[in-house]
């Protein structure tokens, strides 16, 4: 991951593979950047992803090899990095440059502002398909960020959509072409950036508490239920069979 600061803003653009898949490594590297986002004194944040990705979810192979402590390890850590973004006390801007599935569309749903490119990237939580559940800190921030006529397609159906209806359905504010991404991206962080810190700061905590709070009210039983699921014969069949197809791929 690379972290650049042009003027006020933090530009940290993720680099993990064409995918960007979110591993434990990933989830450790992402923290790390955070906090150096924070002691920078940076007034926005913008996020990114290179390549054809900006997140296309977990890193399945990983998830697969993990035990059941292992992988309620890593589901509680993907919370509180997820969290982390969500709450941390500046704008934060998600410049959507590529796919953001699952786990990856999750992470751009913690952002204040959430801008897509235009062009075949496809966005969404497809985990019901893939056999499974959504822990509460997905289902608490999507619940906050679309409205609630998007559940259904969105986190029932798991349905992976374009640009245009990830706007229609309150997954991203504004699309974009392709090549003017970043510019519009930072001008809008700029923009956010140029408010009142403090004030911005005290809104943002105020009006995420309650999704904060929900979240922390079920995360130890949470984390159980989601990896139970996970470790029923429907999803694990579903995902080694992912699995197999991203490996013949290689």
């Amino acid at each position: 991951m690379d972290l650049e600061s042009f003027g006020p803003v933090a530009v940290l653009t993720m680099r993990s593979g064409r995918a960007n898949a979110i591993s434990t490594e990933f989830l450790e590297r992402l923290w790390v950047q955070l906090e150096a986002v924070e002691r920078s004194g940076a007034a926005a944040l913008l996020l990114t992803g290179e390549g054809k990705a900006f997140s296309a979810g977990l890193d399945l192979p990983h998830v697969l090899s993990l035990d059941r402590p292992g992988l309620e390890r890593f589901i509680r850590r993907f919370s509180e990095v997820m969290l982390r973004v969500f709450t941390l006390p500046i704008p934060v801007v998600a410049a959507i440059n590529g796919h953001a599935i699952a786990g990856g569309c999750v992470l751009a749903l913690q952002a204040d502002a959430r801008i897509a490119a235009e062009g075949d990237l496809r966005m969404g939580l497809n985990e019901v398909q893939l056999g499974l559940g959504l822990p509460a800190v997905i289902l608490e921030t999507l619940r906050w960020q679309v409205p609630p006529q998007a559940m259904l397609p969105v986190a029932l159906e798991g349905r992976l959509v374009g640009p245009g209806e990830a706007r229609e359905l309150g997954l991203v504010h504004d699309v974009v072409p392709a090549e003017r991404l970043l510019q519009v991206a930072r001008s809008r962080a700029e923009a956010l950036a140029a408010l009142p810190g403090p004030a911005f700061s005290d809104i943002k905590q105020a009006i995420r508490a309650p999704v904060l709070a929900a979240v922390r009210a079920v995360e130890k039983d949470d984390a159980r239920r989601w990896v139970d699921v996970a470790f029923s014969g429907s999803a694990r069949e579903r995902l080694t069979e992912v699995v197999a197809r991203l490996t013949s791929k290689r």
